[in-house]
């Protein structure tokens, strides 16, 4: 359903709604999406916007724009919540409380293999055993690398641990019991594959009791050897346990919501409790928070991360929020949403209290710095007092390139907008110019591709204050040749100069249509705000080109041999489990590799030896 008239007319429109779950659009003049939400009733929901008179100041402002209303109705609210979900993502409605990061949260997981791999995932996965989520990749890898020295599991790919003829670096720095070359047996690794799934059961209290009796008896029994090794077991579980944050009684499943508002900003500080252990804790910022309480930005947090992201037995929150009615629905599972709690889960939702204030005040005081630093740099470059004009400059975008001598060379772009990078926003352009080494050409390549669907008027919205690029006049010649090129010479262009003998504090700002070049006082904050965006560009820049020019080398080096085609460098790279494998082995290890002669043979390891 869809009502354009240009008067809004609610009593109109709300007559023709139905009686059925989906969602509703409310949309402004111009068409743009000013509002998405979801209901379990469409008629009773939308009614609602103009039948109470304790709206806040927020809704109310909204619904003085609303020229429009688009429904969608589906077959049930959990679906409707769904797509609400999604419409929020991809619209970003300045009405809405936006979470931008939807990535899937890491697990660790327990292959079904023969012999099980131990392994880092994102999102559960069918098949195998799967533990978490955690709340940062970071946890799940420092979990990885302990459980390794305990149980001492294989992590390597398939490809790798299928084509292995002796026993990788892992098994000599004890962190792998060589499954893949028959050092353990299987009935041996199937019993530390059980007890690395007990312990990441949160069952770690029966499983260390249990060791520490084997190690005694082996002790007793003059096995030393076989003690040390239980000895280290328990001392690498006990470390495990040591870095937990909270200990817990139950082995329920629980997450703990945490709200912390201030100064136009909001936390929601997440913190996961799997089988009585705390996984670690994680500060969400949503966008578009001005005029909204707490409870508001709570009710969009559930909504949005547990449409894409299981909920656990139990959720703490601080607070009540509408959400909590549908959220067993919607996950078709009994899922307990707690806010009068005692004892340890009120330890909990306190410690995450804690957190959220500690993490709102970070971001507090790092977006004050970056406003001063923001304004000092518009006063330098605008010629203004207090950094404010009718043209502030506010999103900038910053371009550097990467090469080794002309070979794969990348040019990134980074996006500062809204007080902070915005990573989400960055891009990378890989660039094949006609003479290798080329910065110009690789330049004006990334330009023309960036800027080349911004110079319509639909596109102009999203063009930055300011280009800045990391380079002298040339580049910046380069670059507003481009600009020129694409009917976009207006646009501000600012090159980053490196002073003498590279040194910070004395770089050159140069302006295109300015013979002198700026040069700031070391110490001024626009200065900082500068080097601080390039020094991301240059990050991001040369980690692209590393990976390209790695991914290029692995492929020339046996590209590069007569007789090697696509199937038989398939055959080395994963029979040798990369080209470092190939490279150390010998010749007689390469003629066994199935299509390789003798001849072959002597003939690449001539290849990658020279």
């Amino acid at each position: 359903m869809n009502s354009t008239d240009s008067a809004f007319e609610p009593a109109a429109i709300i007559a023709g709604l139905p009686h059925l779950p989906g969602v509703y659009r409310y949309l402004d003049a111009a068409g743009e999406v000013l509002y998405v939400g979801k209901a379990r009733d469409l008629k009773k929901r939308v009614a609602s916007y103009f039948q109470k008179a304790d709206l806040s100041p927020r809704i109310r402002l909204m619904l003085s724009h609303v020229r429009a209303l688009e429904i969608t109705v589906t077959r049930s609210e959990s679906e409707a919540l769904l797509l609400e979900s999604n419409l929020i993502k991809a619209l970003a409605p300045r009405y809405n409380i936006v979470f931008r990061d939807d990535k899937s949260y890491p697990y660790v997981v327990l292959s079904e293999h023969e012999a099980p791999r131990l392994a880092f995932q994102r999102g559960a996965v069918a098949g195998g055993q799967c533990f978490g989520p955690y709340p940062h990749a970071q946890a799940v890898k420092e979990s990885i690398q302990i459980l390794q020295k305990a149980f001492r599991l294989r992590t390597c790919e398939d490809s790798v641990y299928e084509h292995r003829s002796r026993p990788c670096l892992l098994h000599q720095i004890q962190r792998c019991t060589a499954p893949c070359v028959g050092l353990i047996k299987a009935a041996a690794y199937q019993r530390d594959v059980a007890d690395a799934a007990l312990f990441l059961s949160g069952r770690d209290g029966e499983l260390i009791t249990r060791l520490q009796g084997e190690m005694q008896a082996a002790a007793d029994a003059l096995r030393f050897e076989a003690a040390a090794r239980l000895r280290d077991q328990v001392l690498a579980l006990n470390q495990v346990r040591e870095q937990q944050f909270v200990e817990s009684r139950s082995a329920h499943d629980a997450d703990i919501l945490a709200v912390a508002m201030a100064g136009g900003l909001a936390c929601v500080y997440l913190m996961m409790v799997r089988g009585g252990r705390s996984l670690g804790g994680r500060a969400f910022f949503p966008a578009h928070v001005v005029g909204a309480d707490s409870a508001g930005v709570l009710e969009a947090f559930v909504a949005q991360h547990y449409a894409h992201q299981p909920a656990p037995d139990v959720l703490i929150v601080a607070q009540a929020c509408d959400a909590a009615s549908w959220l067993q629905t919607a996950q078709g599972a009994a899922v307990q949403v707690q806010t009068r709690v005692t004892g340890e889960r009120r330890a909990w939702l306190d410690a995450a209290q804690q957190n959220a204030t500690l993490a709102l005040t970070a971001r507090e005081g790092q977006r004050a710095g970056q406003e001063v630093r923001l304004a000092a740099l518009n006063a330098a470059l605008l010629g203004t007092d207090d950094g404010v004009t009718d043209a502030t400059i506010a999103r900038i975008e910053c371009f550097d390139a990467s090469h080794t001598q002309g070979e794969a060379t990348v040019v990134s772009c980074v996006v500062y907008d809204r007080g902070m990078m915005q990573n989400a926003e960055y891009r990378r352009f890989n660039v094949t110019p006609a003479v290798g080494g080329d910065d110009y050409a690789a330049l004006r390549e990334a330009l023309l591709r960036r800027y080349e669907g911004h110079a319509t008027a639909e596109g102009a919205a999203a063009l930055p204050d300011l280009v800045l690029i990391d380079g002298g006049r040339g580049q910046v010649n380069v670059a507003q040749a481009v600009l020129d090129e694409l009917g976009l010479a207006t646009l501000r262009l600012l090159g980053v100069a490196k002073g003498e003998a590279r040194k910070a504090g004395l770089e050159q700002l140069i302006w295109p249509d300015e013979a002198e070049a700026l040069r700031l006082p070391p110490d001024h904050p626009g200065l900082h705000l500068i080097q601080q965006i390039r020094d991301e560009a240059h990050r991001f820049a040369i980690t692209g080109h590393r990976a390209r020019r790695a991914k290029a080398r692995v492929t020339s080096s046996l590209e590069g041999i007569a007789g090697i085609g696509a199937k038989r460098r398939q055959r080395l790279l994963q029979t040798f489990g990369g080209l470092r494998g190939v490279q150390s082995a010998g010749i007689e290890e390469i003629a066994q590799v199935d299509g390789i002669s003798r001849a072959l043979a002597e003939q690449i390891y001539a290849a990658l030896h020279t």
